[in-house]
């Protein structure tokens, strides 16, 4: 029988933070640790697919954070449950081996209605007046009552917003426990977002990065001592990086870019100004370092026009369009017909409006769901205005864009020799590592 196995997904984390990481050193030594190169687009929801599928966003179909939906004219912004995947995932697999090895999913994003055994993550409610309660979904179903009555209610506004942090980490760790305690899952895989939240306020080698880094560093510890209690044998640690923040100086509009050139219409409202989805041309749903341009048609020319605009842009890296997108492998249905990436330094905000006074209320809020893009303002807070600012250039670190120099790389550390077959790995080499471990042919 294998020895049970913990992925940890842990954002952003570099060889020179594990090297600052002594709990996390003391769980995998004797192991080894190689850089991961991340699938583009390297962000959070396309990169947990890529580890737990061994496939590209051109097969499970994760193409970003969010993207349009087409047949309903809606935008899909962290949104979207498990069946948004099209391939089986580990668990998929590992529940089907004849000895039925059950495993634990905790708070990875699609994790809604996954077929993991046992399941924790976000799900607050939406109440009628506009409200939110906190919750969690789980499977059990009942299970979230339980580590509520136990821990508290998970500290939502500490996973995301202006005051993100190790708060919910340190939950999501301790809720873990308990969960290990008493089933004792055989493969358990559990995010970690803290180092997220520092590195693209401050930049990745901020004093305050590296405050975080030690921070999740306590919370690793909590996490070792509490797993090596709940089995009787030592668990193989494996903790991933997913993708590397990379410091960044400049930002791009490309809503704005396409409003000038007359392709993005907007209507006004007692909200202020909203895109108006029907009549617009063209309009991007921006994800850290890149976008989907969704297009009202396919015409070359609307393509060729689209492409130009953005070709000539500051800040922009690479344009694709059609079939060029597959050098991503990012051909997929639910892709922009045009695809926009960042140069390294620079990112890309969603805003369409040409003035403040102008802008939607939801702007200055955290509104994850209402926004057609990736608002890393988000964590920020306006003291005067006790709301978020309307100031991308407050954000100092991004990620997205594909991963073409070591500094845009991570790690994956692991507990035992794995015996890749070279110094660097890719995310979709964590899948066949977990069902190696687990004798999956």
């Amino acid at each position: 029988m294998p020895n049970p196995l913990v992925l940890l997904s842990i954002p952003a984390l570099r060889e020179t933070d594990v090297a600052a990481m002594r709990h996390l050193r003391s769980m995998t030594a004797g192991g080894e640790i190689v850089e991961l190169v991340p699938s583009f687009p390297c962000v959070t929801c396309p990169v947990q697919a890529a580890m737990t599928t061994g496939c590209g966003p051109s097969e499970h179909g994760v193409v970003g954070n969010g993207f349009f939906d087409r047949a309903h004219r809606r935008v899909l912004m962290w949104t979207a449950p498990n069946e948004c995947i099209d391939r089986p995932q580990i668990w998929d697999f590992l529940s089907h081996q004849p000895r039925g090895y059950r495993s634990a999913v905790w708070f990875p994003l699609h994790s809604q209605g996954c077929e993991a055994d046992f399941v924790c993550t976000p799900a607050p409610i939406h109440n009628p007046d506009g409200s939110e309660s906190l919750w969690c979904y789980t499977r059990p179903v009942e299970l979230y009552g339980e580590l509520r009555d136990r821990l508290g209610h998970f500290p939502l506004m500490s996973y995301w917003g202006p005051r993100a942090g190790v708060e919910a980490s340190r939950w999501i760790v301790d809720s873990a426990v308990l969960a290990a305690r008493r089933w004792q899952p055989d493969f358990f895989y559990i995010y970690l977002p803290h180092l997220d939240y520092a590195a693209q306020r401050s930049g990745p080698d901020s004093p305050e990065a590296a405050a975080a880094v030690a921070e999740l560093d306590e919370v690793l510890g909590r996490l070792s001592e509490g797993i090596t209690e709940a089995y009787d044998e030592t668990p193989l640690w494996l903790a991933a990086g997913e993708y590397a923040i990379t410091p960044v100086r400049h930002v791009c509009y490309p809503n704005r870019v396409l409003r000038e050139a007359g392709l993005l219409a907007v209507c006004a409202s007692d909200d202020g100004e909203q895109v108006d989805l029907e009549h617009s041309r063209a309009f991007a749903m921006v994800d850290h370092q890149f976008s989907h341009v969704y297009l009202a048609d396919d015409d070359p020319q609307l393509v060729r026009r689209v492409v130009d605009l953005f070709r000539s842009c500051e800040g922009i890296g690479e344009v694709l369009a059609g079939a060029q997108r597959s050098r991503y492998g990012m051909e997929h249905a639910r892709s922009g017909e045009v695809i926009v990436i960042s140069a390294p330094h620079s990112w890309q905000a969603y805003y369409w409006w040409l003035s403040d006074d102008r802008a939607p209320r939801f702007a200055r809020t955290v509104d994850i769901h209402r926004k057609p893009g990736y608002d890393p303002v988000e964590l920020f807070l306006d003291p005067a205005m006790q709301s978020i600012p309307l100031d991308a250039g407050l954000v100092r670190g991004s990620h997205g864009a594909p991963a073409v120099d070591p500094s845009q790389r991570t790690v994956l550390v692991a507990s035992e020799p794995l015996r890749f077959s070279g110094p660097t790995v890719k995310d979709t080499d964590v899948f066949g590592a977990v069902l190696s471990h687990f004798d999956f042919r």
